[in-house]
């Protein structure tokens, strides 16, 4: 049964905030070298493909054609000092998995962050009895309450719009996945949060989309793809389960898409590709680009330069819910 508590709780605590960017002349523009500074960028990760394999063996990864695989490090890198999202919005991740044709600063396409958490079986003999539009109906209701929380922590709104993709499980595979559409403050273009879940023995797998909504059809067309993907490896999948010696998760499938698992585990429901800070650096001077290039291959955001820098404009979306008491997963 979903639980709206825990569903306030992960919405009230998901930031967000945009800083718009001051005119700048951009008369001497060095498009030719700023393109350059770009595309090093785009050279320096290191992308895979073919057949991994993943914490410590548990996990398998099988790109297949049409993707590439970047490994965590890298990845962690991407999130943090390309996506401008937080240092935490990194924690577990393992990988991402981009089109074949996209880059990590590429504009109009997604890609899937992997991470794992060892919560314990999930128990899926609730898929079936599951009300979404119910769920859904919930989910809006509880809007206002959310957005009256952010107000007074100094957060934008984040409105729940519906699902983008209604969820669905496959018990033959045990892989869960859905869809929502989020409306965040006065942004043009809606966020996209899809979701999949692959079920294992001792907890679940994610891959989480990072998009927006105008990306919709280009994942839709690939999700059969994407499925197939991650899996468990013998001795840890679904089927491998011993009801003698493992652990069961506090949650069934209901929780996982309404964020039970995601609120006790405290990990990002949603984290932003944004790539219109970097593009701004381009429009607004050398100076700038080659200042906010130089962060990235340093690391060493605090240094100063030489060049005077706009505020870039940013949007991050994190969640920073506390875990869940005993007493709320005993009612789980």
């Amino acid at each position: 049964m979903f639980r709206k508590s825990l569903f306030l709780a992960l919405l009230i605590s998901l930031s967000f905030g945009v800083k718009a960017a001051p005119p700048q002349d951009t008369t001497d523009v060095d498009l030719e070298k700023e393109q350059a500074a770009y595309d090093s960028i785009n050279a320096s990760y290191k992308f895979q493909t073919g057949k991994l394999d993943l914490s410590g063996g548990q996990i398998a990864i099988n790109v297949p054609a049409g993707f590439k695989f970047l490994d965590a490090d890298q990845s962690k890198r991407v999130l943090t000092d390309l996506w401008g999202n937080p240092a935490s919005a990194s924690d577990g991740v393992l990988g991402m998995i981009f089109p074949a044709d996209a880059e990590v600063l590429t504009e109009k396409t997604y890609a899937f962050i992997i991470t794992y958490e060892e919560t314990g079986y999930v128990k899926d003999g609730d898929a079936a009895e599951i009300d979404y539009d119910e769920m859904m109906k919930e989910m809006k209701d509880s809007d206002a309450e959310v957005n009256k929380a952010r107000a007074e922590m100094g957060y934008g709104t984040v409105n729940t719009i519906g699902w983008a993709q209604k969820p669905y499980y496959d018990k033959s595979k045990n892989v869960l996945h859905w869809a929502q559409e989020f409306k965040m403050g006065d942004e043009p273009v809606n966020t996209l949060n899809y979701d999949v879940r692959v079920l294992g023995r001792k907890g679940v797998l994610s891959l989480k989309a990072v998009s927006s909504m105008s990306e919709l059809p280009m994942v839709k067309a690939n999700i059969d793809k994407i499925l197939s993907i991650a899996s468990f490896n013998k001795n840890y999948a679904y089927g491998d389960f011993d009801s003698n010696i493992d652990k069961v998760a506090a949650v069934g499938i209901g929780g996982l898409v309404a964020g039970k698992l995601l609120a006790k585990v405290g990990v990002f429901g949603l984290i932003l590709k944004f790539f219109g800070a970097f593009w701004k650096f381009i429009l607004l001077g050398a100076g700038a680009l080659f200042a906010f290039v130089r962060r990235l291959f340093t690391k060493k955001k605090e240094e100063a330069t030489t060049y005077p820098e706009p505020e870039p404009e940013t949007a991050l979306v994190e969640e920073t819910t506390p875990q869940a008491s005993d007493t709320e997963e005993k009612q789980s």
